[in-house]
């Protein structure tokens, strides 16, 4: 019984290891992240119908470098989420091949590089 036991572990172990773990952890903390967004998200979409003076006061104060970085690291989010998505279709619908794990890297190169245009330009 103690043999399965370590041997169980020790498969949990290397499957955590695994490039594709990374890519499910990070599927997963990019979905919470907007998720914990949104309420705020809607909370200043409805300063604009409810206060629109206030809204612009606040659409100053998005000008900041610190709201600036944090819109870099929210398009990033954004961006890993659908490439995430997207290697879970791809998961589901396509042939599942050993090479995936470049191709999860590539994905998550690709959203950094979105992300960095992203702040390129907003800066």
């Amino acid at each position: 019984m103690g043999r399965n036991l370590r041997m169980r572990a020790a498969k949990e172990i290397t499957a955590r290891a695994h490039p594709l773990w990374f890519a499910y952890i990070l599927h997963r903390l990019s979905g919470l992240g907007l998720a914990a967004f949104m309420p705020f998200h809607f909370w200043v979409l409805s300063m604009a119908m409810t206060a629109p003076e206030r809204l612009d006061g606040f659409l100053k104060m998005t000008e900041a470098g610190v709201v600036k970085l944090a819109e870099f690291g929210l398009v990033f989010l954004l961006a890993v989420h659908m490439f995430g998505g997207l290697r879970l279709i791809a998961f589901e619908w396509l042939l599942w091949r050993h090479s995936q794990k470049n191709l999860v890297a590539g994905a998550t190169a690709v959203s950094f590089l979105i992300a960095s245009l992203f702040l390129l330009k907003a800066v």
